[in-house]
């Protein structure tokens, strides 16, 4: 194993932009809306593990390179009323890309949003029929071209 060697690339403008989704119940969906969670709003609080995650991402992920970031976009979006949806772009100038920072802070800012919902998804047996996280997935690559 090791680490792939990229001193040979040159530093330019890199950005990946990932996106994912969780499925909630109706009634969950509502709490958000309406800012009634218990625990305080999930979708700033999962903007706030997103950057995090960005920022971490070399340490949880093996062999992956730490980078310097130059912006972190994380946006929060109710679809319908059982569909919210994250998307994070990440920008670095850098020798290699920054999907895997963009798919990481997606994964945490669902985790995180599922962590601050889960008590309103139990079904009468003490399930989660309805919640699902999906679709984590990268929307766009970009890199400037070398001059």
């Amino acid at each position: 194993m090791t680490m792939v060697d990229v001193s040979g690339k040159a530093k330019i403008l890199r950005e990946a932009t990932a996106s994912g989704i969780i499925n909630l119940k109706p009634e969950t969906v509502k709490y958000v809306k309406e800012g009634k969670t218990v625990k305080g709003d999930p979708l700033y609080t999962a903007k706030i593990a997103a950057i995090l995650a960005v920022k971490k991402t070399s340490e949880l992920i093996p062999l992956c390179h730490p980078l310097p970031l130059t912006n972190v976009n994380v946006s929060s979006k109710i679809l319908d009323d059982t569909t919210i949806e994250v998307s994070v772009t990440v920008k670095t100038c850098a020798q290699t890309g920054v999907e895997m920072e963009a798919l990481s802070a997606v994964s945490m800012a669902l985790l995180t949003i599922w962590d601050m919902t889960k008590q309103y998804e139990k079904d009468a047996d003490g399930q989660y029929p309805s919640t699902v996280i999906q679709n984590i997935h990268v929307v766009r690559k970009y890199k400037q071209q070398q001059v």
